[in-house]
């Protein structure tokens, strides 16, 4: 299959969806259609409440692709690539809907960002995180506000030293990140729908506030996730780090 991002709307709630047949993997690509498709969704008056969700079944999101992360040469490609994600990330904090994550199964490095990057996030029980930049040599510098802002130092800072460690869905759920977890994605999908429809009948102005609310405080994000796309982008052209992904080609 191909990989994609799609927006539906239904009674007010717009859902967008990406996939990628490398587990859904972000490559640059991905990434810039993601965010124009929720800047687009944010800014259009026949959607209220947003829900970010991803194809296929066990896989919520890959984070980086590692074919792309290879391929990178020099610091300002892997500035580049790495901005994707900084940019995404700060698309969700500014746009002025709603979003609601819809985790279906497992997490990996920036897909854990994404999801913490979501206003509200729901997943199955299958939907498990792991932050594995620093075993192949980078870090979750990019994602680390999102992730930090809703689970705590403490939780960030334990994923990201246990780099090889997936941690249970029930675990983000205790940490904050997952507000509930559900046994099957059927049962998901009826929670997210009603979720998102009851939502998108309240005010949209108080929607809109208290969103702007929840992110208050996070204004230098613009300047501090370019930044830390950097140096992960100078990062990834160590030796360590070009013989760790010579093993994933």
């Amino acid at each position: 299959m191909q990989s994609y991002v799609t927006l539906t709307i239904e009674n007010k709630v717009g859902y967008v969806e990406f996939f990628h047949p490398d587990h859904n993997a972000l490559p640059t690509d991905v990434l810039e259609q993601l965010n124009k498709t929720l800047n687009d969704a944010g800014h259009n008056d026949a959607i209220h409440v947003i829900v970010l969700k991803s194809g296929g079944e066990r896989t919520f999101c890959a984070g980086a692709s590692f074919k792309e992360l290879i391929a990178i040469e020099d610091s300002e490609t892997g500035a580049r690539f790495f901005s994707g994600f900084a940019n995404l990330i700060n698309t969700m904090r500014i746009n002025p809907k709603l979003i609601i994550g819809r985790v279906q199964g497992k997490a990996v490095g920036g897909g854990v960002g994404l999801a913490a990057a979501t206003d509200y996030c729901l997943a199955t029980k299958y939907a498990s995180i792991k932050l594995s930049e620093l075993s192949i040599g980078i870090g979750p510098f990019v994602i680390e506000p999102a992730v930090t802002r809703k689970m705590g130092l403490s939780a960030m800072s334990q994923m990201t030293i246990n780099a090889e460690v997936f941690y249970s869905a029930e675990y983000a759920q205790e940490k904050g990140l997952y507000s509930n977890v559900y046994e099957t994605t059927a049962a998901l999908d009826v929670a997210v729908k009603t979720l998102a429809e009851t939502l998108a009948t309240y005010n949209p102005e108080a929607l809109k506030q208290i969103k702007a609310t929840f992110w208050e405080n996070t204004d230098h994000w613009e300047s501090l996730l370019l930044n830390r796309a950097k140096t992960s982008g100078e990062l990834v052209l160590s030796e360590f780090t070009k013989n760790k992904l010579k093993g994933f080609r």
